[in-house]
């Protein structure tokens, strides 16, 4: 499995349906002959990895066959969705609001939620105040990512932002960076902020759902190319389907959740992780569908206070809860707002 992810990235990488010169017509074709579905190998990302070790995004599919890709950080994905390389994708909200924003509101549709929580800043014992990170360095997995933001906006409330060093690390070398001092901290998503604590011996600074009214923040989303989404709208709400069936499982038997998480960990980096570590990952992460819309306008003023962005954008637009409301409401299921304000 690991080796077919890592072929089909390389495809990505050197060839890509927009370098072919293809292109989607927007009128509606039914469904697709196949959908490249993008996710990390992360917990903050286990909708996506349940509903793949599953079966069941699969199950809902039918016919059209489902491609997983998996990648290490958000700006590759977004260059897979502009590139045309990748259908739907799991990702944080910084950059899909830079996607967003990079092809002007045309190339991407923000369909659903998938993780609420899951960030942290753990730092090295002896750090306990924000003071103490003066002369420091701070990892964040990318630059522009929703880590990268979030500790930036941080960092520009306390007044710290040109006396803190912030790197970029992606977050599978984090630990080492970490425990060989190249780093004094890192903010970063689940299990790889459980990892810095359980496995090295940090400490949470920062929970970042302490930054967010009742300490909700989407930290993983789903977006779909704009003309994927108009061609074949039924493969999307297929594939929202097996989402929701992932996230009911999930909250049905949670152990085999976190087992089927695991296991496709392993296939995804050869490394399943300790019990220790998943069960407290897990219990920083809420899987939810809703996308929590209304937050979106504070993440991107987010992004410009962290200067990803040089000026607001206009976010009219970028959520398409149809898809959504139609599957929830097909399965009997509550419906909520999902529209920028």
């Amino acid at each position: 499995m690991t080796r077919v992810l890592l072929v089909l990235l390389l495809v990505l990488v050197g060839c890509t349906r927009a370098d072919r010169g293809e292109r989607t017509s927007p009128a509606e074709q039914g469904p697709a002959g196949e959908v490249r579905l993008g996710y990390f190998p992360n917990i903050t990302h286990a909708g996506a990895l349940v509903g793949v070790e599953r079966g069941l995004f699969t199950a809902e599919l039918g016919a059209t066959e489902l491609v997983p890709v998996t990648f290490n950080d958000g700006g590759a994905a977004v260059n897979a969705l502009l590139g045309e390389s990748l259908d739907i994708a799991f990702i944080g909200p910084g950059p899909a609001i830079n996607a967003y924003a990079k092809s002007d509101g045309e190339a991407v549709k923000l369909v659903a939620g998938a993780t609420s929580g899951g960030a942290q800043l753990v730092v090295k014992p002896g750090i306990d105040r924000p003071q103490q990170l003066i002369g420091r360095t701070i990892a964040t997995p990318a630059l522009g990512n929703t880590q990268d933001i979030a500790l930036k906006k941080w960092l520009a409330a306390t007044h710290l932002t040109d006396a803190v060093e912030v790197t970029n690390v992606e977050s599978a070398r984090a630990l080492d960076a970490f425990t060989n001092g190249q780093i004094d901290g890192a903010w970063l998503p689940e299990p790889w902020s459980s990892r810095l604590v359980l496995e090295a011996g940090g400490h949470v600074l920062v929970d970042e759902r302490s930054q967010w009214p009742g300490g909700e923040f989407p930290s993983t989303v789903v977006v779909v190319r704009t003309p994927f989404l108009q061609s074949h709208p039924e493969t999307v709400r297929a594939v929202l389907r097996g989402l929701v069936r992932a996230e009911q499982f999930a909250a049905q038997d949670p152990a085999r959740a976190k087992q089927d998480t695991n296991a496709h960990l392993l296939k995804a980096t050869g490394r399943a992780l300790p019990t220790a570590t998943t069960e407290r990952a897990f219990a920083n992460i809420r899987l939810t569908t809703d996308p929590n819309a209304a937050a979106f306008e504070q993440l991107a003023r987010d992004a410009v206070a962290a200067g990803v962005l040089k000026a607001p954008i206009d976010l009219a637009g970028f959520v398409e809860p149809g898809p959504l409301h139609a599957v929830l409401s097909e399965l009997g299921l509550p419906t909520s707002p999902q529209r920028i304000p």
